[in-house]
């Protein structure tokens, strides 16, 4: 059973008015102004484009009527000024419309980037653990950012061809009324077939996003500063280069087959525009021809044809532009959706001092995958207490402490602060409790002031705090030699940058975990960058260092971890064992084992035995 071709056109006409409505509102809110002038200039362009035809036709008298009485040498001058001045004018209003729209569109781009980092920011960790949430992010980086202004585009050229169309229209029925219906036939061609050409991009876009993904990533390892040095260490160059060879080459070869499809509907649809204009060329050759229009009628008649053709083709061209870009905004909008109602990442909230956390049966499953990474876990930590996480790669210690640090939603289980359920918290309390430090911490291109400040960055940097929890981590010494001591940027990007080994930069990270003075700290492999005398001087201190409040350790080297007042030793997502150090090697168990294999490496008498 077809389709109803009136409920088509409905829908059509209405998905069209949703993306109109969508765009001008956008537009509205990030450029008021400059858009409004532009819309002035364009409904101005097309009265000028309509008055230099009939100056056309003025111009034309003149000639035809010089060597005749009736001729008029000043008419014919101010004929020629006057074409000459709409000329002019129509150039500069196209020359100042392209810089009102380059500057409207850098506006919507910026609140569209808004838009886009309220859902980056705003959803949960978890989001990052799935491809295709990483594909939707990056199709909208890449496309739909730029969609809506290019929707806005489209109407106001929608906008101006159609004012600029009537305009001419009226000119040329008072000229011949049958040029006009064959004019406007020779647009619907084209906004046919612009419309499958529309849906074939937003397929081949979406079709191309993960190999493009993966296009990006292996030009970020043959130019990183980072991956550089393992590039050349490993000779990775060719092979990486003929990875990146063989996806563009795989990109241009779809990339040839799309614009073949879409160079065949292009084709067709202009080819039957050009038939249809020329045989209104052909009519108004007999018009002439039969006497129906004068020379000078004909010539400005000419200049109009010509000019309303223009129009009917950048209708054509607008409306493609709106239904084509609509495809990207109604991805972008769905991408949209994602950003919670209320975000804890921008929510300021108090920190919960509390006098234990207790996670209970908790479970957590990534994205993707059907085993859990934490299954049935119950810990608990008390005020001022100093647990650890131990066990051996994979076991689940890092899942379970951005569970812990309200990173990662539980599948089942409950974890309260207090007797308090973490969901029934206020918005932002467990991020405002928590100091997360992890193995793979950030290490930000700023002055070293800077990245031990946005431990809280909600809250004005305190001088006295970056010193004290610099020297807490032992960061301030080195920090102070630096050539503009904390204010040196440290990294080598910028000028006068000074870049720090790995072990300087992790007490960086952990000086920003101190100085954001949280009730929970949370200590991912923290000393893994440290050398044995600095490992020992941060774990002897530790507990000083934080003062009475709670820190939960993540570890593979258990002697860093053996005054912990509790040990939880983990195993394919489980707790298979906890207690105190002596608890533990009394069992003679998982950890008591792995100690002794650690302390083999070191104590002869241990690896003898």
């Amino acid at each position: 059973m077809g389709n109803d071709p009136s409920s088509t056109t409905s829908k059509s006409l209405g998905r069209l008015w949703r993306l109109v409505r969508f765009s001008l509102s956008l537009v509205w809110s990030a450029a008021r102004a400059p858009f409004i002038w532009l819309i002035t200039l364009q409904l101005f362009g097309a009265g000028l484009l309509a008055a230099q035809v009939l100056s056309v036709q003025w111009v034309l008298n003149g000639i035809l009527a010089l060597g005749t009485p009736a001729a008029s040498i000043p008419q014919l001058v101010a004929g020629v000024a006057a074409l000459a001045l709409l000329t002019a004018g129509s150039a500069v209003i196209g020359s100042v419309q392209s810089f009102l729209s380059r500057y409207v569109g850098e506006s919507v781009a910026r609140a569209m980037w808004q838009r886009l980092l309220d859902v980056s920011t705003g959803v949960g960790l978890k989001q990052f653990e799935s491809p295709e949430f990483f594909d939707r992010l990056e199709r909208v980086r890449t496309s739909a950012l730029t969609q809506p202004f290019q929707v806005t585009n489209g109407v106001i050229a929608v906008i101006g061809a159609t004012v600029t169309g009537i305009a001419l229209a009226v000119t040329l029925a008072t000229f011949n009324p049958l040029l006009l219906p064959l004019l406007l036939l020779s647009g619907i061609p084209i906004i046919f077939t612009s419309r499958r050409e529309s849906r074939l991009e937003f397929r081949f876009n979406v079709a191309q996003t993960q190999p493009q993904r993966q296009r990006a990533y292996t030009s970020l390892l043959l130019t990183g500063r980072d991956e550089a040095k393992e590039v050349r260490a490993f000779g990775l160059a060719r092979t990486l280069r003929a990875r990146f060879n063989a996806l563009y080459d795989r990109y241009l070869a779809d990339l040839k087959r799309h614009l073949r499809h879409r160079a065949g509907y292009n084709v067709t649809g202009q080819l039957v525009s050009a038939i249809v204009l020329g045989l209104t060329l052909l009519v108004l050759v007999w018009l002439i021809s039969s006497n129906g229009l004068s020379v000078a009628t004909a010539g400005a008649a000419l200049v109009a044809v010509r000019s309303l053709a223009t129009q009917v083709q950048a209708l054509a061209s607008g409306v493609q532009t709106i239904f084509e870009s609509g495809l990207f905004i109604d991805d972008l909008q769905e991408f949209m959706t994602l950003a919670p109602q209320r975000s804890d990442a921008e929510t300021t909230a108090d920190p919960f001092d509390f006098d234990k956390v207790i996670a209970d049966d908790i479970a957590f499953t990534y994205p993707g995958r059907t085993d859990p990474a934490v299954d049935g876990v119950s810990i608990r930590i008390g005020k001022g207490e100093v647990v650890a996480l131990v066990g051996e790669n994979g076991s689940g210690k890092t899942t379970l402490a951005k569970i812990m640090a309200g990173l990662y939603p539980v599948d089942s289980g409950r974890i309260s602060w207090d007797e308090t359920d973490a969901r029934d918290l206020p918005p932002g309390t467990i991020r405002a409790s928590t100091a997360v430090i992890f193995q793979d911490f950030v290490r930000y291109a700023m002055d070293g002031r800077t990245n031990i400040a946005l431990g809280r960055a909600d809250a004005k940097p305190d001088e006295a705090r970056v010193f004290e929890a610099a020297r807490a981590s032992g960061a301030d010494d080195f920090l102070r030699d630096l050539p503009d001591g904390y204010d040196t940027p440290l990294t080598r990007w910028f000028d006068g940058g000074h870049d720090l080994s790995g072990g300087q930069w992790q007490r960086v990270a952990i000086a920003r975990a101190f100085y954001r003075d949280a009730p929970l700290v949370v200590l991912d492999e923290p000393s893994s960058a440290l050398d044995p005398r600095a490992e020992y001087d941060l774990f002897s201190s530790l507990r000083k260092t934080i003062r009475g409040k709670s820190a939960l350790v993540i570890s593979h080297r258990f002697s860093t971890v053996r005054n912990a007042d509790r040990i939880y030793v983990m195993d394919s997502g489980r707790i298979v064992e906890s207690g105190s150090h002596d608890e533990l090697m009394a069992l003679d168990g998982v950890y008591a084992e792995l100690f002794t294999l650690q302390a083999a490496a070191y104590l002869p008498e241990v690896r003898d035995e």
